[in-house]
């Protein structure tokens, strides 16, 4: 398994991790709880947080490539819902 984090700093956090579980729960596993979501997909998981200032992403997958490919699915989204300040600056780093 290989893991990344990405600290996205955001007042909105909080929404733009609500909106995009509930965007994913139509498709996949989704848990929804205070200030965090868990995406369960076939072959990685996002876990995502939020407080004030910021939304963190952690996203642990199955190899190198499906880990590079879930950093752009998981960004493009929440850039889709964060329209009025995206791009997001994902910064992501290896864990």
């Amino acid at each position: 398994m290989v893991k990344t984090i990405a600290v996205v700093p955001t007042d909105s956090g909080w929404k733009y991790l609500q909106q995009l579980c509930k965007h994913w729960a139509h498709k996949l596993e989704v848990e929804l709880g205070e200030q965090k979501g868990v995406v369960s997909f076939p072959e990685a998981t996002a876990v995502m947080t939020s407080d004030d200032q910021t939304l963190t992403v952690e996203i642990e997958a199955n190899s190198p490539e499906v880990l590079e490919r879930m950093k752009g699915v998981v960004s493009s989204h929440l850039d889709r819902f964060a329209f009025r300040e995206a791009p997001l600056p994902f910064e992501w780093r290896t864990v």
